[in-house]
Order: C-alpha cells, then structure tokens, then sequence
C-alpha cells in the first residue's frame, strides 16, 4: 500500500537540524501540518492563531515526539500582538531562520456591488496587513543568519479568477505574489529568501470562516470542466502536501530559489484558469 497524502512521512534526515521557525495560523490545516513536519525534521517551531486549545493541542504532539514548540495566541492583524509572537519566539531560541506567513481567511463571498465596506476589510487585514506585519516584524531576527520567508498565497488571484464572490480574497493572493516579489529582491543582499506557495484545493478547515451571501447566484456564469477538477489525483490536496513543500523552502535545498511563486494544485488551475 502506498503512503497516504495527508500522512506524515518519516524522518530519514532532520533537515532543519538547529533551525527556528515562526509560523502563523498553525492552530489547523496546512499551518498545523507544517508545524507538526518542521518539529520532525529537527526545527524548534513557534507558532499561533487565534485559540489556544488548538495550538495546544498542536504543542503537547510536538513534545511528546520529542520536538520543541511554542504556542502563542495572537491576532495577526494586530501589530502589537504579532510582534511580540515574533519576538518571543526568537528570544525562547536565541534565533529566527524560517517564517511562514499562512494564517488566511475566505470571507464573505459576496457581488462586488453588494459586497460590504466591512467585510472586504476584514479580508484585506487579515491576509494582506497580517502578511506584512509578520515578515516586517520578523526582518531583524532574519538578518542575523539569513533565513527563508515562506508565503501562503493561492491559485485565485494569480491564476484562476472564476470563483465568483471572491474579489476581497483574490485581490489579496494577487497582493501577496506582488509583496513576495518586492521583499525577495529588498531582502537578497540580508541572504533573506521569499517565496510563495499558491496551493489549489486543499483539505482544511478554512471553510469555517467562509460565508456565501445569496446575491452570490446573481452573477455566477455556468462554467462547465472535464470531470474532475484536480486532475493528479482526482481530488483535493492534503494539508501535508503543501507542508512538505514549505519544509523544502525552509530548507537549504531551495538555497538558490527566491522570488518565486510555486503552485501546488494537480493541474486544477491549469483547467480553471
């Protein structure tokens, strides 16, 4: 029997051996996922979100497999709060060398017509603000020893743009891919790398903070694709997927790949785009 896609793969090779790593919305989904495979492969892992039972939960196996982390809970769009995350991560280990900005919500998928002020907001502060207070706050720790900026971006904005009611959304995806471009070039001469991940369909929870408004069927246009929409494996990608890709660009196997926008989809936007 083959290794099941969301499972965890074995550690032949701790490849993070002395790393610190920070990463955001590691509480579930892909975040937990790349906690959890970071801490395997030897890194000490900072995380946070927004309730500690699910970071806890996320420590205590960490620990129990013999890894070090460190849960903190903190609202990414809050400057304060999201430094001072960054801050006491760097100081528990005395360095920072790999920050994964992931934390994002969907929204409200609204017409832009009825879309309101607040929620495009939201969106905007959460996934754009939040992505830039994490690797603006992290900048000083990096600049020690170099290090690796890892953004969760998506194929909505950037490839596929026919998700109806999701314009707040992919207008920050499209702004993260932008941002990761202008700190990559900033950043090089600190031996600072960044680069994105643009994950397709993806097994998480982000669902929860998603809310499709009515007027939502108002503007669909019918779209019609060959069966199936991920063509690799007939489904959605796995959380440990897109964790095993971020753990190559934490690691000093992607030692010459910075600016760089990676899509992990199963060819799903090449259909949609």
């Amino acid at each position: 029997m083959g290794q099941r896609k969301d499972q965890v793969e074995p550690v032949w090779e701790q490849r993070l051996n002395g790393k610190v790593a920070f990463i955001t919305g590691g509480g579930s989904g892909i975040g937990r996922a790349t906690a959890l495979l970071m801490a395997r492969h030897g890194a000490k892992v900072g995380f946070v979100g927004r309730t500690m039972e699910e970071l806890e939960e996320v420590q205590k196996e960490i620990e129990s497999n013999g890894g070090q982390a460190l849960a903190v809970v903190a609202d990414i769009s809050a400057p304060e709060e999201i430094e001072a995350a960054i801050a006491q991560t760097a100081k528990k280990w005395g360095r920072l060398d790999i920050v994964f900005a992931n934390a994002g919500i969907n929204g409200v998928l609204a017409p832009i017509e009825d879309m309101q002020v607040s929620d495009w907001e939201q969106v905007m502060s959460i996934n754009l603000k939040g992505t830039f207070l994490t690797v603006k706050y992290a900048i000083p720790f990096l600049k020690e020893h170099g290090g690796s900026v890892i953004i969760t971006s998506s194929i909505n904005g950037n490839r596929v743009f026919s998700n109806f009611g999701f314009s707040a959304y992919s207008t920050t995806k499209a702004g993260q891919v932008a941002f990761m471009k202008m700190a990559a070039l900033e950043l090089a001469q600190f031996k600072i790398r960044v680069n994105a991940i643009c994950p397709g369909a993806i097994q998480t929870n982000i669902d929860e903070n998603t809310k499709k408004t009515p007027e939502l069927e108002e503007i669909r246009i019918p779209i019609e694709y060959p069966e199936g929409s991920q063509p690799l494996e007939e489904g959605p990608g796995s959380a440990m997927q897109v964790a095993q890709l971020a753990l190559f660009l934490g690691s000093e196997e992607s030692s010459h790949i910075t600016g760089t926008d990676i899509y992990i989809d199963g060819a799903e936007s090449l259909i949609r785009g």
